[in-house]
């Protein structure tokens, strides 16, 4: 179960769906056990708390009545009574307000702006109303609503201080208003609403909000305002520069990079060296480094491209490439680039998009970036063919690899990156100043607390240091057994363990056989259960969360709940990496993981157990995308992408066609609303070929939403099968053939075809209707008010069914409708608050096309009311976000519409600088019909 209580009290079961809990007095034992988080409440207080001052006869088994009914509910063991009391077992993540502090906390944590946003922008969304609305006239509920509500403010004054460094001041200069008159003492609050109508050109509004403060002071508390607002004030009246709006330079560079761990030991050098080869002004585009597993690549690499971001005006992006299988296409790689650059809602908007090389050097040729591709050594040929092709279309693009061997073309850079450096002798103080040494104590110390280097030690840890040849993963390994052995006895084991004949691979250089050994020692040490969990999680691509790890762990030998206790083990011993709620291992470890889980016998098996898992995880997820959940099944599936792919394709590779196509089947939604209709259509059509094994319903279901997806990649609108052919209408399920169909039928319209497209659609609109599906019913009404001029409410009736299921993206398609519709009947004050509306949804779900359009559109608006300026300032924001996006279309518009907000300003060269780059862009991207546009426009500027 999930509990709601930023709003009126809410339960949802595991699938998002709405429980009912009866009768107030259950409701507000519910709220009571909310209240206390989990902790155990008792009887008599509960009693007082629920009938106050008339508690009725037989209270306590009054109580146990109200007990059993929210048992019946929730299940009899998600409430139990203990000595101390009645308590509500609550996990994690299944109350919103425990949610809503931990993604503040995350926003405040994190250094990029637009991600601390989104973060602060998702915690609010979990707002329904009131905090406890059913019963906030509780005394029992009163202090956590006043908690909540006072975070709830906090978190709405640092996502509007964020918001303003994005330049968003425009927009929270009107939306700061309502709050500040419901709190106007708030002085913080106050701060950010006048700086936003500062920025906003609203200087006598600003100056009058700090009036409104003073006063407000005065009569309440008999104080004045604080220092930090009245030196604001001082600064509006000066006008100083300080206040005005950051430029784009100033802020945070966009990237991916995660933030390091562990300071980076003993590679100054090394990353000085790397940061001079990437440098901008620097001829070197192409820089690779080279080494062994588990000498700290990717380690050096991220240090290094952190450091140089500030000089990429387009961002420094980390592409993990670990997770591609060895047989990968150079396509293949560009897509997990277009998804890491956030540019796959820009690429579904092409058609025909076959060549993902081509279009990738296309929509970034312009752009000052840095890639940073992880992991290549089993893909050179592929990386190869990606490096040159970017390297030849995009000046001002470099490249920064990691690689156990170099891709060998023109224009590489190999850099070597070697181990860390040996002590030269056992003086202490020569000791300390080696690499490998100050590596090893730094994480000795981790995990032993108080270790620390001193002349009894110095020889061994010397000794240790140079048994491992200075890698850092051996080194780090190793580390974490101080906590039961002295450094002498580590010293000496590793002497007795590398003496052996057995410790030395054949046919190794040196190092890597010290490694391999130190891989072999560290197994060698772990208990049966500890090895099992260890190899078996080698077969995730891309991290793991820990239902994932006991979902592939466990077995008849091994119960799930063991699984959590021994994974923790394994990152004491630094085998496991732990980076917030998820897992990893190091590619070191993997590999051997991987040679230990053939040796076992259990490759097969422990396949199965992960296809499964992941197929029934998209499963779970497919239904909660059209739900309150929305957002974050989002963000659960975007964190298991790489995995989904390699369940896909072991489900191919090994004939497993079942769950192939249901995999694929529970992931179309979300490559739709992802924009990823190339991997949605390459998948579908993999899952497909593998094999007859899945059951023929499932056969028919993917092959529908596979004629939806390739309507919407073709130019030619092409549909497998005859072209009036209802492809949907043999599936059992009555809402899934519903839905299907409303998604070709949408498809068909999208490509021209209205005829067949509406019957389709009217066909779903019957079949959700009759099946009980509020949300099918929502899509159909929305499509068929996108095409009807005349209002018949089917608009309206569509964005309240969205609303009521909560689904976000569909409410956004819905307000989209209304607003056509508003526009179409002259009402600009309606059709500006409905498109404000959609843009908010667009940018909380990171549909940036959508949110361009609808910028566009709001700036349409405001030249039909004559607001040039602020129709300008719309139009800078479409075009800054579709040239992040590589959006062309949006590019086009956005400098039409700049073109035309110049002329009405009487400003000749703007309008003919805009309109000559839209008629430019046009040409160069074959978008006829809006050179025309332009070229009409630019007909209408006065001559000089």
């Amino acid at each position: 179960m999930r509990y709601g209580v930023l709003g009126p009290l809410a339960v949802w079961d595991a699938e998002g769906r709405p429980v009912r809990v009866p009768e107030a007095k259950v409701r507000a034992l519910l709220a009571n056990l909310l209240v206390h988080g989990g902790g155990p409440v008792p009887a008599d207080r509960l009693i007082e708390d629920l009938w106050a001052d008339n508690p009725p006869g037989g209270s306590a088994n009054t109580l146990q009545t109200k007990v059993s009914q929210l048992r019946r509910v929730l299940g009899r063991d998600q409430v139990v009574r203990e000595p101390a009391g009645y308590r509500l077992l609550l996990a994690d993540d299944v109350l919103d307000a425990l949610t809503f502090q931990e993604l503040a906390d995350r926003a405040r944590a994190h250094r990029e702006p637009a991600v601390k946003a989104d973060l602060f922008a998702d915690a609010l969304a979990l707002w329904r109303g009131p905090a406890y609305a059913d019963v906030a006239e509780a005394l029992f509920a009163r202090g956590e609503i006043t908690r909540l509500e006072e975070l709830r403010l906090d978190v709405v004054e640092d996502h509007a201080e964020v918001r303003l460094t994005l330049g968003e001041h425009t927009a929270l200069a009107a939306e700061l208003g309502t709050l500040v008159a419901r709190h106007p003492l708030r002085e913080r609050l106050r701060m950010a609403h006048m700086r936003a109508l500062y920025r906003a050109g609203r200087q006598g509004d600003a100056l009058q909000s700090f009036q409104e403060l003073r006063r407000e002071l005065a009569e309440e508390l008999g104080v004045s305002p604080g220092p930090e607002v009245s030196a604001l004030h001082e600064a509006i009246l000066r006008q100083e520069p300080r206040l005005a709006t950051p430029a784009v330079g100033s802020l945070s560079c966009r990237t991916n990079l995660p933030a390091p761990l562990t300071p980076l030991i003993g590679r100054r050098e090394a990353a000085e060296q790397v940061l001079a080869r990437l440098d901008p002004g620097a001829n070197t585009r192409l820089v690779t480094l080279t080494g062994l597993g588990g000498v700290g690549k990717t380690r050096l690499a991220i240090a290094a491209a952190r450091d140089v971001a500030g000089q990429f005006t387009d961002g420094v992006w980390l592409v993990e490439l670990a997770g591609l299988g060895a047989a990968s296409a150079p396509d293949d790689i560009a897509e997990r680039v277009i998804t890491t650059l956030g540019l796959c809602d820009t690429a579904a908007t092409e058609p025909d998009l076959d060549d993902l090389v081509g279009w990738l050097c296309r929509a970034v040729a312009d752009k000052q970036l840095l890639i940073l591709l992880d992991n290549c050594e089993h893909l050179i040929e592929p990386v190869a063919v990606l490096a040159n092709a970017v390297l030849s279309a995009v000046p001002a693009a470099h490249l920064l690899l990691t690689s156990q061997e170099a891709l060998d073309i023109p224009g590489e850079v190999v850099h070597p990156v070697p181990p860390l450096a040996l002590p030269k002798d056992t003086d202490p103080q020569t000791v300390a100043r080696s690499s490998a040494v100050e590596l090893f104590v730094e994480r000795a110390a981790a995990a032993a607390p108080g270790f620390v280097l001193d002349a009894e030690n110095a020889a061994a840890v010397s000794a240790v240091c140079r048994r491992l040849d200075g890698i850092p993963l051996a080194l780090e390994l190793v580390a974490s057994r101080l906590r039961t052995l002295s450094p002498h006895e580590l010293a000496a084991r590793l002497d007795d363990r590398f003496a052996r004949p057995d410790a030395r691979v054949r046919g190794l250089p040196d190092r890597q056989r010290t490694l391999r050994g130190m891989l072999d020692w560290s197994w060698q040490l772990l208990s049966e259960d500890e090895r099992t969990v260890l190899r078996r999680l080698v077969v995730h691509a891309d991290g793991w969360v820990m239902p994932s790890a006991q979902a592939v762990c466990a077995d008849d030998g091994l119960p799930a709940g063991r699984v959590p206790d021994l994974l923790s083990r394994l990152v004491d011993r630094s085998l496991v990496v732990r980076e917030g709620n998820r897992f990893r291992l190091l590619e070191s470890v993997a590999a051997h993981g991987a040679e230990r889980l053939a040796e076992a016998g259990e490759e097969s098996a422990v396949r199965e157990r992960f296809v499964r898992h992941c197929t029934e995880l998209a499963e779970r997820e497919d239904e909660l995308l059209r739900g309150p959940d929305q957002r974050r099944s989002l963000e659960r599936l975007n964190a298991e992408t790489v995995n989904l792919r390699r369940a896909l394709d072991l489900a191919v590779t090994h004939g497993a066609a079942e769950y192939a196509v249901r995999l694929v089947n529970a992931l179309a939604w979300y490559w739709f609303l992802r924009g990823r209709l190339t991997e949605a259509r390459r998948s579908l059509r993999a899952a497909l070929a593998a094999g007859e094994g899945a059951a023929p319903d499932a056969r028919l279901t993917a092959r529908t939403w596979l004629a939806g997806i390739e309507l919407r990649t073709s130019q030619t609108g092409a549909v497998p099968g005859p072209a009036d052919k209802d492809l949907g209408a043999g599936v059992g399920d009555p809402v899934l053939r519903a839905r299907l169909r409303w998604f070709v039928g949408t498809g068909l319209t999208g490509s021209g075809r209205h005829r067949e497209g509406r019957r389709l659609v009217e066909a779903s609109l019957t079949g959700a209707r009759a099946a009980g599906d509020r949300w099918g019913e929502a899509a159909a009404l929305v499509e068929l008010a996108s095409h009807t001029p005349a209002r018949d409410g089917s608009a309206e009736l569509g964005a309240a069914l969205f609303r009521e299921v909560g689904d976000r993206w569909g409410l956004l398609r819905a307000t989209r409708a209304l607003a056509l519709a508003a526009e179409g009947e002259g009402d600009r004050v309606r059709t500006e608050r409905l498109h404000r509306e959609g843009l908010l949804m667009a940018e909380e779900l990171g549909l940036w096309t959508e949110a361009v359009e609808t910028l566009t559109r709001l700036g349409e608006t405001a030249l039909a009311d004559g607001r040039t300026e602020r129709a300008t300032e719309l139009y800078e924001r479409a075009l800054s976000v579709s040239a992040e996006r590589a959006y062309t279309r949006g590019e086009i518009r956005a400098e039409i519409g700049l073109g035309h907000a110049a002329r009405l300003r009487g400003d000749r060269d703007a309008a003919t600088h805009h309109l000559n780059r839209a008629l430019a862009k046009s040409h160069a991207s074959g978008h006829g019909a809006h050179a025309d546009a332009a070229s009409a426009e630019l007909n209408l500027v006065p001559r000089p």
